[in-house]
């Protein structure tokens, strides 16, 4: 809920007439001038002591009173409100879970600065995008865990990508796991829309369940799946232990599983994508922004208070004391 608060007026087409002012000061100054007398004397000696009347002091009092009346007389015709705006926004609610896969092979290098890193890159992009929106994080290499729950705290969220790494979890593509954890975390949810973005570089070859098996569950409860397949075309540059234990870089054959992904997609009504290079995974997710899109209404609620009231009081305040001034205290002086 959005509150703002600010002024306006009612009708403002009545401040033209504080262009009066600068007429007014002109005439009084040209009234003034026409009024003014000139006297000849040899000398001022006589008249430096004489004190100065009271009438004379004040007389200043009758145009300024004059110029407070007219500028509170029309703020007040112009009525000046404060408007209370109360905003209310209705999502119509997309639960979203991003399954990353997070196995050894994805430090690869045909991504910059590699494949891991530029999936954090661009999931955090598309949960920026979505502010309206419940968003978890599941990962998955040998076996699958969930990073994040389902959650609108995008700090909390952004915090959980950014710790992504690979190794932490045992090595392995178990893309059934990592689906089947990921519909795990969406079966409860009221949702109007329930999408699993499921993101890995290899085929399966680990997992207590089976891709087919947590395919036939994501069917079941009406879950929306888009799978994209990462890595180039050919070989790329992959991260390899020796029997030493250290770690080598070699180039070898990249192998994604895309008849499996493509079964995923097709058959939970979404899509499959092959991304080759860190421009084609971002124009992935921004595709998968574009189509699974929420419905925001916002409806407002506007209350005015009136506060022209202030301004008439001291307009007339101010009449008033001009009259008393010109015509009883200060009469000699118009």
């Amino acid at each position: 809920m959005n509150v703002v608060q600010n002024i306006s007026f009612a009708h403002p087409h009545f401040l033209w007439l504080l262009c009066l002012i600068p007429v007014f000061i002109f005439w009084q100054w040209h009234k003034k001038a026409k009024q003014t007398s000139t006297l000849h004397v040899s000398t001022l000696q006589g008249l430096e002591k004489m004190p100065i009347p009271i009438r004379v002091k004040f007389r200043f009092l009758i145009p300024l009173l004059r110029i407070v009346c007219i500028v509170c007389l029309v703020i007040a015709l112009a009525r000046p409100q404060k408007s209370n705006v109360t905003e209310s926004v209705n999502s119509e609610g997309i639960d979203i879970i991003l399954s990353m896969d997070i196995s050894g092979s994805m430090l690869a290098e045909d991504f910059k600065p590699n494949r891991i890193e530029a999936s954090k890159k661009v999931a955090l992009e598309f949960i920026l995008n979505r502010p309206t929106d419940r968003i978890g994080l599941v990962i998955f290499s040998g076996e699958s865990f969930t990073q994040c729950p389902i959650t609108t705290d995008q700090g909390i969220l952004q915090q959980q990508i950014l710790a992504i790494k690979s190794g932490l979890l045992l090595d392995g593509t178990a893309i059934g796991m990592g689906l089947a954890t990921a519909v795990d975390r969406l079966r409860t949810s009221k949702a109007k829309s329930k999408i699993i973005i499921l993101l890995t570089d290899g085929v399966n070859n680990t997992g207590l369940i089976d891709p087919v098996t947590a395919l036939e569950i994501a069917k079941a409860y009406k879950i929306r799946v888009y799978t994209i397949g990462i890595g180039t075309n050919g070989s790329a540059r992959y991260p390899v232990q020796d029997p030493l234990g250290n770690i080598t870089m070699q180039q070898m054959p990249v192998q994604i599983d895309e008849v499996l992904l493509q079964k995923i997609a097709r058959e939970t009504r979404g899509k499959y994508y092959r991304a080759i290079n860190n421009n084609a995974l971002k124009n992935v997710y921004n595709e998968i922004d574009k189509l699974e899109k929420t419905k925001i209404e916002i409806n407002s609620f506007k209350r005015y208070k009136e506060l022209f009231f202030p301004f008439a009081f001291v307009g007339i305040i101010a009449l008033f004391l001009e009259i008393i001034l010109k015509y009883f205290l200060l009469r000699s002086f118009p």
